[in-house]
């Protein structure tokens, strides 16, 4: 493909620059403002003839005529345009540019605490469509203008989860080296059934994997495990293998073969547990809430009490779910107590360590997870604490070829015996899953670029805002603590009492008012973009507000701004 006409195409671009552009509200031009003018320049040098080379190098540095030229040329070209539908390597390379402009203008925005965490519309004004922006499907392909156009729509609507003022969610933050994993994982685009398309990255699972079983504490035990599509799936994994421990019958029989079997998990503990009971047959009434103290923690007698009445209803126990780190208060089990009661009845143990599990990478902290090592399974989920880019979940079995005795089917078009390598790398008949994405790149790379060490000082740092934000707020009159003890984890839940609440007597006239004030603020945030924050009720607790810290781009300048904005939106509540 080149590009001839060159001085008719050069007088359009100078006539439009200099009459019809300053004057347009273009998006373009506010996306392309970090435009890499050599680059951008070379992708069109290089598919010119000789004559419009000339003319854009007298144009090498004129933003306008650059983004217009582009502007031309995307606007009469097409997706099968690119590679590989033509051999157009330099129009392909020209694109990418542009994506790749998106996102360093898009990265640089999120970063900055100037500017909005979304842009805040509701449903149905998506589903309408928005400024150009429309989200049905054509039967006729769009330009690649549009389709550029398009992408900055979609982040411009999103939500910017790297913000240093968002702590909505567990996982957090915008790790560039793990962003840039994750590029080159969709560049090569394959699976992670087999050693014999995916060479190094099934090698690079196991090395992971091998790190993490020896932070666990396994060491000296052959461990096996594979990663999963989030942290249920993985809490399913180790569920479904302690049912197939104790009843391998289950894979050929089915459920009809066994006794009414139950499990146990803290109240506290993930929904994702119940998830799994039903998905696997087991049925949610079979699933167990073992009570908590006033910290959200499993209280041991309990769960002792719970077997033994299970056992005299004529259930069968076979799997205790500790939790290290639970959603909403932050909590750990004692799960060397558990682990005396699992060995005690003959239970296995599953440690949902999906949220705490990065803490075992500092040494100021690991010992809240003190027990781990004596579990029989543990989920753990690097793209929470450690900041890995979603998702990255791990299923870490402590037995060695339980995994795939429990879910083996061997297909013959996959999995052969003869292969010239050693297929013990093709790990794809281990899964419930047959293509699955390849997760581990970006952690591994991340890992490459921090350091264990790296992970510990980010963590470290996690811990002691959290401690920062606990204290300031101790300090406060119109903020109170769920607990009033310093916090276990990253977790810091509270409650926000406007003016007027603070004189109500405490009481139902009092829990009904202040169950509205935290959606209220929580709404007004998201309206005006300013910050984001998550609330729930829990148990006879009305809603309150949920802190957590996971993002790496978070200062105390951020912490105390979110106090400042929930009193001036709350304040007149």
């Amino acid at each position: 493909m080149v590009i001839k006409k060159p001085y008719i195409i050069s007088v359009i671009l100078i006539f439009l620059s200099r009459v019809y552009l300053p004057t347009r509200d273009s998006m373009w031009m506010n996306t392309n403002k970090n435009f890499n003018h050599y680059e951008f320049l070379e992708s069109i040098y290089l598919i010119s003839d000789k004559s419009t080379k000339y003319i854009l190098s007298a144009c090498f540095n004129n933003d306008k005529i650059l983004y217009l030229t582009w502007l031309f040329i995307s606007f009469f070209f097409f997706p099968l345009d690119l590679l590989p539908s033509k051999d157009s390597k330099d129009l392909t390379k020209c694109f990418l540019l542009q994506v790749a402009n998106i996102l360093l203008h898009y990265i640089k925005k999120t970063f900055d605490v100037k500017t909005k965490i979304l842009d805040f519309h509701h449903p149905h004004q998506l589903l309408e469509g928005l400024d150009g922006f429309n989200l049905e499907l054509s039967d006729h392909p769009e330009s690649l203008e549009q389709l550029l156009v398009d992408c900055t729509d979609t982040l411009k609507y999103g939500v910017k989860t790297g913000h240093p003022r968002f702590f909505n969610q567990l996982s957090s933050g915008l790790d560039v080296v793990g962003l840039a994993g994750e590029w080159l994982t969709a560049t090569a685009n394959t699976n992670m059934f087999t050693y014999e398309i995916a060479p190094v990255f099934t090698v690079m699972e196991t090395i992971l994997l091998k790190k993490m079983y020896e932070i666990i504490g396994w060491g000296e035990t052959e461990a096996d495990g594979i990663f999963a599509p989030g942290g249920s799936i993985s809490n399913l994994y180790g569920i479904l293998v302690a049912r197939y421990k104790q009843y391998p019958e289950i894979k050929r029989q089915g459920m009809t073969a066994l006794p009414c079997i139950v499990l146990f998990v803290s109240e506290q503990g993930h929904y994702s547990v119940k998830k799994a009971a039903a998905i696997l047959g087991i049925g949610t009434d079979n699933v167990i809430e073992v009570k908590c103290d006033e910290r959200g923690r499993m209280i041991p007698a309990e769960l002792e009490k719970n077997i033994l009445e299970a056992k005299r209803k004529g259930q069968t126990p076979f799997c205790i779910v500790a939790t290290a780190g639970s959603t909403v208060f932050g909590a750990f089990d004692p799960l060397h107590a558990i682990a005396d009661i699992c060995e005690t009845h003959r239970l296995w143990m599953h440690v949902d360590a999906a949220w705490g599990g990065g803490l075992l990478l500092s040494r100021n902290y690991s010992s809240k997870l003190s027990g781990i090592e004596r579990a029989n399974s543990v989920t753990w989920n690097p793209h929470k604490l450690m900041g890995v880019p979603l998702q990255c979940s791990a299923i870490l079995i402590r037995e060695k070829g339980l995994l795939e005795a429990c879910n083996q089917m061997r297909a013959g078009y996959l999995f052969q015996p003869d292969k010239l390598y050693n297929v013990d790398f093709d790990t794809g008949d281990k899964t419930i899953q047959c293509g699955r994405h390849v997760d581990v790149f970006k952690l591994w790379l991340m890992w490459k670029a921090k350091g264990t060490c790296g992970f510990e000082a980010q963590i470290d740092r996690y811990m002691e805002l959290a401690k920062y934000f606990y204290k300031v707020l101790k300090k406060k009159d119109n903020f109170k603590l769920v607990f009033d003890a310093e916090p276990e984890f990253t977790n810091v839940c509270f409650w926000y009492f406007p003016p007027r609440l603070k004189h109500i007597p405490k009481g139902c006239e009092r829990d009904q008012e202040l169950q509205k004030i935290a959606p209220k603020i929580k709404a007004q945030m998201i309206e005006e973009g300013t910050a984001m924050i998550s609330y729930q009720p829990c148990g006879d607790k009305v809603n309150f507000f949920r802190m957590v810290f996971s993002n790496p781009a978070t200062r105390r300048a951020d912490v105390d701004y979110l106090i400042d904005e929930i009193e001036r939106l709350g304040k007149d509540l």
